[in-house]
């Protein structure tokens, strides 16, 4: 049987570490800021983070592009011609419709490739949602299965990628039109802090609101203890946008007081998901029962 080497996008947020132990690698997406385009890394360095969000804090833009075609032609023939299949797990479609160009050119390579597969997933998940599926898919190939196998069992799991997120406002996502069912929560609504969640349709979608920033954070603690399952096998991971430290380590040590996971894995939001999510928001995300809710209905 053919290896499967599993990739992912920019998106899925996993840090070089992850990624090197899990053997998963990704394509890149690029960030556009003052009218310079660069490719959007993943191996980006606490000083850099702070940059970047400290540039959106004083009012400047960052702008994403989709994977390029020729980013895509790169690492697929990589692999290709290491005589591996791909399983590419891809941000969602309602975020990004880089999966699509994919699609296109896995056909023109599976036809030059003779009897190599290249599997295309609408993960409908981004951030570390997105990062959980390729780690659970880099499992899968390490256990010896196929792609068409690690295909199944993921599309499977996929609305069991659970994540709630803290922001202090929905500006920066609703001005990047990537959050659904935002409509009443904006207006005169001093102090309150949404929570974003990523759907069942693949959609950010803001699921609760809250008073205070105190508030917010309690509430996605609470929601990942009610959502989670079997937390004593699990990794939950803390994604934050240059937060304080101070909130991160207390935040860090209220999950490890309240959800008996086996392990808490802190890191940065990355620069696509950043650049809409915005400076301050942080995160929570685990395998858990399966997401029903859609934006809009709440």
């Amino acid at each position: 049987m053919r290896k499967v080497q599993i990739i992912s996008d920019t998106c899925c947020d996993l840090t070089p570490e992850l990624m090197e132990q899990y053997g998963i690698d990704y394509a890149r997406m690029n960030t556009v800021y003052e009218g310079k385009e660069s490719p959007a890394e993943l191996s980006w360095t606490p000083t850099e983070v702070h940059e970047f969000y400290e540039n959106i804090r004083k009012g400047g833009r960052y702008t994403t592009t989709q994977v390029p075609v020729e980013e895509y032609d790169r690492i697929f023939r990589k692999y290709l011609e290491q005589g591996s299949d791909i399983v590419y797990i891809a941000c969602s479609t309602k975020q990004s419709g880089s999966v699509n160009t994919a699609k296109v050119l896995a056909k023109k390579l599976e036809a030059e490739h003779e009897g190599a597969k290249i599997l295309c997933m609408d993960s409908m998940r981004s951030a570390i949602g997105e990062g959980l599926l390729a780690i659970e898919a880099a499992k899968l190939s390490a256990a010896g299965q196929g792609a068409e196998e690690i295909y199944s069992a993921i599309e499977k799991i996929r609305n069991t990628a659970l994540e709630f997120c803290a922001v202090h406002t929905l500006e920066y996502l609703h001005r990047a039109g990537r959050v659904k069912g935002s409509a009443a929560f904006f207006g005169n609504l001093f102090g309150v802090k949404p929570i974003i969640i990523a759907d069942a349709e693949g959609n950010q979608a803001a699921y609760k609101k809250v008073k205070g920033r105190d508030a917010s954070i309690t509430e996605i603690v609470n929601l990942l203890k009610e959502k989670i399952r079997k937390p004593e096998e699990q990794t939950v991971f803390l994604a934050h946008a240059d937060c304080k430290p101070e909130e991160v380590s207390a935040l860090k040590e209220r999950i490890q007081k309240e959800i008996p996971c086996k392990d808490i894995y802190v890191c940065y939001i990355g620069p696509i998901i950043g650049a809409s999510v915005g400076p301050d928001a942080i995160s929570v995300f685990a395998l858990g029962e399966e997401v029903t809710f859609v934006g809009g209905e709440k």
